[in-house]
């Protein structure tokens, strides 16, 4: 079981802190876990976002060739496209 070792306070208006309280009663949870919930879920974007950078920087260099010869590229293609 996780240890929880931080406490935190944070303020909340009634309506909020009503609805919250209701969706804890209806998944026999309480306020703090559904908290704990929310902020894993705003934190798991985070590792995602590591991931992916990592996954582009180590992917394997492509050789595109000079700005010129790509954009004659790009025509020769648009022009292709249009017959």
């Amino acid at each position: 079981m996780l240890r929880l070792t931080r406490r935190t306070q944070i303020l909340l208006d009634e309506q909020r802190y009503q609805r919250l309280r209701a969706r804890a009663a209806a998944e026999r949870t309480s306020v703090g876990a559904l908290v704990r919930d929310a902020v894993d879920r705003v934190l798991e974007g985070d590792d995602s976002d590591v991931a992916s950078a990592e996954a582009f920087l180590s992917a394997t260099p492509l050789c595109v060739g000079e700005p010129e010869e790509l954009g004659e590229e790009l025509e020769s293609a648009l022009a292709r496209d249009r017959l």
